[in-house]
């Protein structure tokens, strides 16, 4: 076994490899769709009260239990547990992450495949074709599977390089390039004719939609967004030195975040307007919706519509990157910690597993049609598992486990950094952590099952 777990070499290293783990493709095919269509700025402004609300405090509760173990995930909650089952949280933490990379890393193959057929002008056609082109392959049994495959091990490779060479590296590689690409990406579609429409849709405040429904929502976008209870910040809080700011860092990861949504707004909004397409939410946006809208709304430049196309859907694989690496890490330490063998050795076990998953995943969207289970895909299903049940319990879990058993000295020296911080929002933080997060969870809980 190794004899140095790792670790973060730079403050910017830590922001953008944590902030990766959180900026995805729910970013650029929810975030939107709901500020859109929930009240546009408003929505933002309601959102932004539950980032302070859930997101921060949630954050840096699985951070102070993963920097305070210096271990995995499932290490980090046994040693703060004292023999109590609060232990289990952390393994429940692992297995919901091997779930989550087995299903995402599908639709991330998916953006691979888009990618390749933008770069061979593949898509190009009309409605009808760009629709047929995604049921074609996405039913297909091979090429859905084997991109699946590809994108894990593309991730792998990342991942077994370790932490400051491989995440750390990428992640300041890919990280800006990702947002060189979005602004890049934003200034097209917002010179388009007519796109001031898609802009104001998106940013003009609407009160008159802000209702319970809208403010859970914005909730649980805040929730999911951030990757609350998958135990991936834990895990990389392992990796933190001792000087990081734990507050300062999950506000600031929860601004990049919150301005990736945004401006992924921006991109897909004014183009979409240009050519009066009303666009939807999740899978169908980005594979059906807006190849239609850049065959359509640069169809007088077919060389900067290519350009566009090609930009966009790399952009979707660099935002899933960047979050599949922070799921493989979580599998990758368990794995090598536990059984006491190589960095190397614990990726393959997660990545031949994750693999798996991946494969009875992608042949459940239609090669396989009898990989269902209560009348869901296999693919849904992982989805509904984790997004409904395993999330909202391991992060539930983890703000009652810091905010009531952990002792109140850890939290506050993890907190403050052994009083070299001020710590001047402790009590509020411990309030947030102790009583709203919990409750917020709850809500989210309950209206992800159809109750509220």
């Amino acid at each position: 076994m190794e004899n140095s777990r790792g670790s973060f070499g730079s403050k910017l290293g830590v922001i953008l490899a944590t902030a990766g783990s959180a900026v995805g493709l729910g970013n650029i095919w929810r975030f939107p769709y709901m500020t859109g269509q929930n009240g546009g700025a408003a929505f933002i402004l309601i959102y932004l009260v539950c980032i302070f609300m859930l997101g921060i405090p949630g954050m840096v509760a699985e951070f102070i239990i993963g920097r305070h173990s210096a271990a995995n995930a499932a290490r980090s909650y046994k040693n703060l547990s004292n023999g109590k089952p609060w232990g289990v949280i952390g393994y429940m933490g692992v297995f919901t992450s091997m779930i989550i990379l087995g299903f995402y890393a599908v639709v991330a193959g998916w953006c691979l495949q888009y990618l390749y057929a933008s770069i061979m002008a593949e898509v190009q056609g009309d409605a009808n074709f760009v629709k047929e082109y995604f049921a074609s392959f996405s039913s297909d049994a091979v090429r859905p599977t084997l991109w699946t495959i590809a994108f894990i091990l593309l991730t792998h490779v990342v991942v077994v390089k370790g932490v400051r060479n491989g995440i750390e590296r990428a992640s300041k590689i890919l990280m800006p390039l990702l947002f060189v690409l979005l602004v890049v990406l934003v200034v097209a579609s917002c010179s388009l004719q007519g796109a001031w429409k898609g802009v104001e849709f998106l940013l003009k405040p609407d009160f008159s939609k802000v209702d319970p429904n809208v403010m859970i929502e914005a909730l649980g976008q805040a929730f999911f967004s951030l990757s609350l209870g998958t135990a991936c910040l834990c895990t990389y809080a392992s990796y933190f030195s001792r000087q990081t700011n734990l507050l300062k860092t999950a506000t600031q990861i929860a601004f990049l975040d919150t301005l990736i949504a945004i401006l992924a707004g921006l991109m897909i909004f004014p183009a979409a307007f240009s050519v009066g397409v009303q666009p939807d939410s999740g899978p169908s946006l980005i594979f059906i919706t807006l190849p239609n809208v850049f065959n359509e709304a640069f169809a007088s430049m077919p060389v900067v519509g290519y350009v566009i196309s090609v930009l966009f859907y790399a952009l979707l694989v660099l935002a899933a990157l960047t979050s599949t690496i922070s799921m493989h890490e979580i599998g990758t330490a368990f794995f090598y910690e536990e059984m006491h063998i190589s960095r190397r050795g614990g990726a393959w076990i997660e990545t031949v597993a994750c693999c798996v998953i991946g494969v009875f995943c992608a042949l459940s969207c239609g090669a396989v049609p009898e990989l269902t289970f209560f009348g869901k895909s296999f693919l849904n299903c992982c989805d509904n598992f984790t997004a409904q049940w395993l999330m909202p319990m391991a992060s539930f879990f983890t703000c009652i486990f810091v905010g009531w058993y952990i002792p109140k000295k850890v939290v506050h020296d993890e907190f403050t950094n052994w009083s070299t911080l001020r710590g001047t929002f402790f009590g509020v933080y411990l309030f947030m952590v102790r009583f709203v997060c919990p409750l917020c969870i709850l809500i989210i809980f309950l209206h992800q099952l159809g109750v509220l």
